[in-house]
């Protein structure tokens, strides 16, 4: 098989993403991540600073929405495996659309949050094939199912 898709969606605010491809580049997997525009400001006002100003923030939002959708719909719909982090501080509709859209793709769902978030987020949860907590975790996840090998936690 070739490299495998992996696309990292959700929170924007910490460094998990950069976790989860160095440890995936020290365990020597096979993959290529690809994700939403992470730059908050870029995302928010692409619309209008490509497709020109609107009184209303809800069209502002709606341009800028739909030009990131078309990110967003292709590289999930390439994915072989979607990756979802929700954090603590925000709200993450987007997040959760993303993952919505991956299990209506019939596409493998991998869900990471802070055991508080249990509750809240039980549908998305019940969706995913494995719900994590950590980067690490996440790595581990990936290394046992592109090669087989269990013993990437560190612990054999």
């Amino acid at each position: 098989m070739d490299d495998w898709l992996i696309y990292l969606s959700g929170e924007i605010h910490t460094d998990w993403r950069d976790k989860i491809e160095a440890g995936a580049r020290a365990a020597g997997l096979a993959v290529v991540f690809s994700g939403p525009v992470t730059d908050h400001a870029a995302s928010d006002d692409c619309g209008v600073r490509i497709l020109g100003g609107e009184e209303t923030d809800f069209w502002k939002d709606h341009k800028g929405a739909k030009l990131n959708a078309i990110r967003t719909r292709t590289l999930i719909g390439a994915a072989d495996i979607v990756v979802v982090r929700f954090g603590d501080k925000y709200k993450q509709w987007n997040a959760a659309f993303d993952a919505g859209y991956a299990a209506a793709l019939n596409t493998p769902l991998i869900v990471m949050h802070d055991r508080a978030l249990t509750h809240p987020l039980k549908e998305v949860d019940a969706a995913a094939l494995a719900v994590a907590e950590t980067p690490e975790q996440i790595v581990q996840i990936l290394s046992y199912v592109i090669s087989g090998d269990l013993a990437a936690d560190g612990d054999e």
